[in-house]
């Protein structure tokens, strides 16, 4: 094998090594903003499920109120109440 033969395989490798490396870094850095996008996706939706659970419980609170001076009961927030 020449010199000239030797530098230009050594070359070819030199490429093949950088363009795996630089697909090796691009895999991951794909792979990060896959977790990372999921996360906020995950939170997100964890932040409207608990918005979503108080306001239904509030609705609930609302309606057992409501139902409850309709039919004379005296209620929590009935200043009259004395807790014991």
């Amino acid at each position: 094998m020449s010199t000239r033969e030797e530098a230009r395989e050594a070359m070819t490798q030199q490429r093949q090594q950088e363009e795996n490396l630089q697909q090796s870094m691009l895999q991951r850095t794909e792979a990060e903003l896959a977790d990372s996008g999921e996360s906020e996706i995950q939170q997100s939706a964890r932040e409207r499920m608990t918005a979503q659970r108080q306001q239904e419980e509030h609705l609930q609170q609302s309606m057992l109120s409501r139902s409850a001076t309709e039919v004379g009961l005296p209620t929590q927030t009935d200043p009259s109440v004395q807790t014991q």
